[in-house]
């Protein structure tokens, strides 16, 4: 199975960016061979500024940069990029809603043997949190490229993340249709509705096959933008399946798991279960270690589903 990471999505989108604006410019803490944006400084490199290890410096000489036409792309490793430097993603460019991107590679927990500090599973709390700031996830290599185009596309300031592991691709290249605050609908149903994102995306599509083994049909959608939520999608769903399972590499607490919830108490309540890091932070391992242990599997998936099912709303 032809498996790459996406973070390498976005790094061969980031240069094929650069061949096409020539206001692209890329500001990196000093880990561009880590976050792909190496090949960038190789084609470009007038365009591109390693800061180095600050990314609380990296930020304002994008908001800089932005201030002055320019179309910055900041990247660093997520649990660095959003926490060290959130101060200055606040007030730099959340505030004055500038035209930034910031893009945090190695996101949740799959960073695998870097252990706790680098794993960042908090990323999309804090993130969505900011008033102006539009939130992505990719699920694979092709949506990180198209992901990457579209943060170029749209005004304002907006964050991706993407991560280390090679993941199984989801989408054929040149699927490009990605809009902002939709989801994408990969398997229909009626039994239950699966969000997710990232990772978590073929988990839930494995999930489905076994519940359609055992006569649940599962919806299966791809939530890759977080915020705007896409929230009518999400309720029309739930209209016609009565309950709801999200799945996310990210802490239950503030991420896509509470933003869906949250709508559907408010405009159409259904039982819920959320598959996601259960307020812990991470540890040493593998990848799939990881994903074992902290719950982010398939089974998982299918559990909660048979949970809510039994209880949906008809």
């Amino acid at each position: 199975m032809d498996r790459k990471s996406t973070r390498d999505g976005f790094g061969e989108a980031l240069c094929e960016l650069g061949r096409i604006r020539d206001d692209v410019v890329v500001v990196d803490a000093d880990v561009a061979t880590s976050t792909r944006t190496e090949g960038f400084r190789k084609a470009f490199s007038e365009r591109f500024f390693n800061v180095g290890i600050a990314e609380q410096e990296a930020v304002l000489v994008a908001s800089g940069m932005a201030l002055c036409g320019e179309l910055p792309f900041v990247s660093s490793f997520a649990a660095f990029l959003t926490t060290r430097a959130y101060d200055q993603i606040r007030t730099c460019i959340a505030m004055p809603n500038l035209n930034v991107k910031l893009v945090g590679t190695h996101g949740g927990i799959t960073v695998g043997e870097d252990g706790i500090t680098h794993q960042m599973t908090e990323d999309i709390a804090l993130m969505r949190s900011l008033p102006n700031m539009k939130v992505f996830v990719a699920s694979d290599f092709n949506s990180a490229k198209a992901l990457t185009f579209h943060l170029a596309e749209i005004e304002g300031p907006a964050y991706l993340r993407v991560g280390r592991e090679p993941t199984q691709k989801i989408y054929e290249a040149g699927n490009d249709d990605f809009p902002v605050g939709e989801a994408k609908l990969l398997r229909p149903g009626d039994g239950v509705t699966i969000c997710a994102c990232g990772i978590m995306v073929p988990e839930a599509l494995k999930a489905a096959e076994i519940l359609g083994s055992q006569g649940i049909n599962a919806e299966v959608m791809d939530c890759y933008c977080i915020k705007p939520l896409p929230k009518q999608q999400i309720l029309a769903s739930i209209r016609r399946t009565g309950c709801c399972v999200i799945a996310e590499e990210h802490n239950i607490i503030g991420g896509l798991g509470e933003a869906v919830a949250r709508v559907v108490s408010e405009e159409y309540p259904v039982p819920i279960r959320l598959v996601g890091v259960s307020d812990r932070y991470g540890q040493s391992g593998t990848a799939r270690e990881l994903q074992e242990y902290y719950g982010l599997t398939y089974r998982e998936i299918v559990g909660a589903a048979a949970q809510v099912w039994a209880l949906r709303r008809r």
